[in-house]
């Protein structure tokens, strides 16, 4: 007997939104290991079965501060328990006060930022801990993007009319171009890439999704001699839909982001995007 409980079901479930008896038999066949579960519903190709955002019960906002020249800016997640905090003016107001450290201190990581002095010898870690009393809930603080460079902005995204923003993307170009820096951020609130180019994304990551690939396409019963085509195919689509540059654009899908910036005459140096509780 399998050894895992009705809570791992679930939670299968809501990472992958499968039926509930497929849940229950990819966890007998992964013999309880939920990731491996996971692995074996994608391979059986059911539906729904990608990463999903939406599944985090974690509130909270995120914020930005750029510089009025362009050349540098911040982005901050914090995190609380609950929506009614989350949309009050404290909370959102403790989140300002952070990005207005960072952008000052420029912390080297989270560490370095947690344990630095934000006001009258008060850490930023005894700061959250004060907002935390103060705001009847826990706070917490774990990641911060700042970039520096030719051209930096912002986009804060709303999912609710009532809540702060809960998506917020940083992006870097080398050279001036407000139009295509506002674009290109709001594709990527809209599209959540997770990285720049195919070299930013780890070779086991891709290892593990050629397996995949060939795992499905062998599930599927396709013929031996075009498996090689089948799995490059999808590992492709993968790119295409992790790197951003490889991504139809938004706001015209028949160019990728990598024409839009070519046609534009810049590069999209770097991006950082944070959802609150993903």
């Amino acid at each position: 007997m399998a050894n895992f409980t009705a809570a791992d079901v679930k939670k299968l479930r809501e990472l992958t939104a499968a039926g509930m008896m497929d849940c229950k038999n990819a966890l007998v066949e992964a013999e309880g290991d939920l990731d491996k579960a996971v692995e074996i519903l994608r391979v059986k190709g059911q539906k729904g079965v990608t990463k999903r955002e939406g599944r985090s019960a974690s509130n909270g906002a995120v914020v930005s501060l750029i510089a009025a020249d362009n050349s540098e800016g911040v982005l901050v997640e914090l995190k609380c328990e609950t929506d009614f905090v989350a949309k009050g003016d404290k909370f959102v107001a403790v989140a300002d006060v952070i990005a207005a450290h960072v952008a000052a201190s420029k912390p080297a990581d989270i560490t370095a930022l947690l344990g630095s002095e934000i006001k009258d010898g008060q850490t930023v870690q005894a700061y959250v801990d004060e907002a935390n009393a103060t705001l009847g809930e826990k706070i917490v603080l774990d990641r911060f993007a700042q970039f520096s460079g030719a051209y930096v902005t912002s986009y804060l995204h709303r999912t609710s009319p009532d809540l702060p923003p809960q998506v917020g993307v940083l992006v870097e170009l080398d050279k001036a171009d407000a139009q295509v820096a506002k674009d290109v951020a709001q594709h990527i609130a809209a599209f959540a890439p997770t990285a720049l180019s195919r070299d930013d994304i780890p070779a086991d990551t891709v290892e593990n999704e050629r397996r995949l690939a060939e795992a499905t396409a062998r599930e599927e019963g396709k013929p031996e001699a075009a498996l090689a085509r089948i799995v490059e195919g999808r590992v492709n689509g993968f790119f295409k839909e992790n790197v951003v540059l490889e991504q139809a654009f938004a706001k015209d899908s028949k160019k990728t982001v990598q024409k839009v910036l070519d046609e534009a005459g810049v590069t999209l140096k770097r991006f950082a995007r944070f959802r609150v509780g993903v």
